[in-house]
C-alpha cells in the first residue's frame, strides 16, 4: 500500500483534522530542521513543498537551470523525502528545480532519487510534465485564446508574442492546477513531483480527494506555501495546518513565529493585485467573507471563503527566450559634476564606442542611485555617489566582453562639462569589473491560455523505484 492509498482509504473527514505540513517555501535554499523536526512530531497526513517560481526571472526558465545551490537541493530533498517515508505519509512537490520545465523536472528526480537509492528506499513517484507543445501555443495565437495577463512579469501586461517568438522560446510552461494534480495523485504514488504548477494545488489536491470543501483547502493551500512568512515577525519554518469541514488552523513550527489574524490576512496581499479574490485555473477563490480568529497568541482559525468555479479552464503559461550573451561592468561614480550629467554622457560615450566596435551588441543601463530599482523624481536622486550596473548582450561572449571592455576605458577617460582632472571618472570595487554573467534571456509569454483540456497539456507518469537498484 502507498502513502497515498494509505491516507485516502483510512482518513475520513469530520473526524480527526487533516494534518498539512509545509516544508518549505522554496525547497533547496534550506529547510530550518528544528521546526521541521517539531512538526514531524504532530504526526502531519502529508508534507508538501513549493520549489520555485518564476519570480527569480526569465534565465532559469530559458536555460533550464535550477535557481537554487546542488548541495542545498540534495539537502532539503533528502530531508523531506525520508521524513516522508518514515512517517509513511505523501510527499509533494511542485514547480520542480525552479521554473517547472522538463529540465528542472529531470534534474529534481534525478537528485530524488540518488537520495533515495542511497537510503535504500522503494517507492512509486508520480510525475506531471508542465511542457506546452509549441502547435497548442501556435493554435491558441491564431484563435485569439491567448490573453494578455494584467500584469506581466516586469509589472506591465507583456502585448502577444508573433508566432517567431513563440518559435524562438527555449521552455514554454503551464501551470498546473489542483485538477491536474488529482489525476496524478489518483495513480496512488508515495511522491508527486510535478513540473511548473499552482502553489495552491500541492496543497489542495488530496484534501479535494478526501472531501474537505474546495474553499477551505484552497484558502489554506494559498497560506500556507509559504510556509511561516504570514507569521510575526515572518519566516521560512515549517508551518502546520490543521483542516476540518468548517475551518482550519494555522500554526508555525517555530515558537517564536505567531500566526495572528492580521498576519494571516495580510497574506492575502502576498503576490496578489486583488487581496479578494485569487484566480486558479478550475475558477476564483472569494476572501470576502473570510474569518479570521485569534486561538492564542500563537495560532489562528480561519473559516468563510468561498470559491466560484470556471465553467472553463484557463492556463496562466510562460515562456523565456535567448537574447544573447552577457556581460555586466561594474563601477562607481562619485562626481557631482558627471552625475548630473550621466545619462547624457553614457549616451555619448555608447556612440563613440559604436564607431569604434560596429555589431549586433547593445547596452542596457542601470544607475542605482538614480533610479535604477524605481523611478525616482529629481529632487530624490543621488548627488554624490552612484552605482554602474552595465549589461553588455550580444550573440557570443567574446563580443559582449569586448563591448564592455571597450565601453569602459572609453567611459573611464570620457571629457565633460565641468570636468575637473582627467582621469578616474570610475571607481571599481574589483578587477576585472568586467564579468560574464551566463546568457540573458527574456519573458516572451506571461498570458492566459483559453480554451485548452488541461488533459491535452500535462503528461502523467508514474515511476517505481526500488531500494538501491531505484
Amino acid at each position: 500500500m502507498t502513502a497515498v492509498d494509505r491516507l485516502l482509504s483510512q482518513h475520513r473527514p469530520g473526524g480527526q483534522r487533516l494534518r498539512v505540513l509545509s516544508a518549505s517555501g522554496q525547497l533547496g535554499y534550506g529547510i530550518p530542521k528544528e521546526s521541521f523536526e517539531r512538526g514531524l512530531a504532530r504526526q502531519p497526513d502529508l508534507i508538501g513543498c513549493d520549489m520555485g517560481s518564476i519570480d527569480p526571472g526569465p534565465y532559469y526558465l530559458g536555460s533550464g537551470q535550477m535557481a537554487a545551490p546542488a548541495a542545498m537541493v540534495r539537502r532539503d530533498l533528502e530531508l523531506v523525502l525520508c521524513a516522508a517515508r518514515r512517517l509513511d505519509v505523501p510527499l509533494i512537490i511542485g514547480s520542480a528545480g525552479t521554473a517547472g520545465a522538463r529540465p528542472h523536472l529531470q534534474a529534481t528526480l534525478s537528485v530524488l532519487r540518488q537520495v533515495a537509492q542511497a537510503h535504500d528506499l522503494s517507492l512509486k513517484v508520480a510525475t506531471v510534465c508542465s511542457d506546452v507543445p509549441l502547435p497548442v501555443m501556435l493554435g491558441a495565437l491564431q484563435d485569439g485564446r491567448l490573453k494578455p495577463l494584467d500584469e506581466g512579469a516586469a509589472g506591465s501586461p507583456l502585448a502577444l508574442p508573433q508566432p517567431e517568438q513563440l518559435q524562438a522560446a527555449a521552455h514554454i510552461v503551464a501551470q498546473c492546477g489542483t485538477q491536474t494534480f488529482v489525476r496524478a495523485l489518483e495513480q496512488r504514488p508515495d511522491v508527486l513531483i510535478a513540473g511548473r504548477s499552482c502553489d495552491t494545488a500541492i496543497f489542495a489536491a488530496l484534501p479535494l480527494m478526501l472531501g474537505y470543501p474546495e474553499a477551505l483547502a484552497l484558502h489554506m493551500a494559498k497560506i500556507i506555501e509559504c510556509t511561516s512568512l504570514c507569521c510575526i515577525p515572518g519566516g521560512r519554518d515549517a508551518m502546520l495546518a490543521e483542516l476540518g469541514m468548517d475551518d482550519f488552523i494555522l500554526e508555525s513550527m517555530n515558537p517564536l513565529l505567531h500566526a495572528t489574524p492580521a498576519s494571516v490576512a495580510a497574506h492575502a496581499l502576498y503576490e496578489q493585485a486583488d487581496p479578494w479574490c485569487v484566480d486558479e485555473p478550475e475558477g476564483t477563490l472569494d476572501l470576502r467573507q473570510a474569518r479570521y480568529e485569534a486561538i492564542d497568541a500563537h495560532r489562528t482559525r480561519v473559516s468563510g471563503a468561498c470559491f466560484v468555479p470556471r465553467a472553463q479552464p484557463t492556463l496562466k503559461v510562460e515562456g523565456a527566450a535567448r537574447l544573447g550573451a552577457r556581460t555586466v561592468l561594474l563601477a562607481g561614480v562619485a562626481d557631482p559634476t558627471l552625475i548630473a550629467q550621466l545619462p547624457a554622457v553614457l549616451q555619448a560615450v555608447g556612440q563613440r564606442v559604436r564607431s569604434l566596435l560596429p555589431g549586433p551588441w547593445q547596452m542596457v543601463e542601470h544607475v542605482y542611485g538614480q533610479g535604477a530599482v524605481r523611478p525616482l523624481p529629481p529632487e530624490q536622486r543621488s548627488a554624490h555617489e552612484v552605482a554602474l550596473m552595465l549589461e553588455f548582450l550580444a550573440p557570443d561572449a567574446s563580443l559582449a566582453r569586448t563591448a564592455a571592455a571597450v565601453f569602459k576605458q572609453t567611459l573611464l577617460h570620457w571629457s565633460y562639462p565641468g570636468r575637473l582632472s582627467t582621469g578616474g571618472n570610475l571607481a571599481f570595487a574589483i578587477t576585472p569589473s568586467e564579468i560574464d554573467a551566463h546568457d540573458s534571456y527574456r519573458f516572451v509569454l506571461y498570458h492566459l491560455l483559453e480554451g485548452v483540456d488541461p488533459e491535452s497539456v500535462f503528461g502523467i507518469d508514474l515511476l517505481h523505484w526500488h531500494g538501491a537498484q531505484a
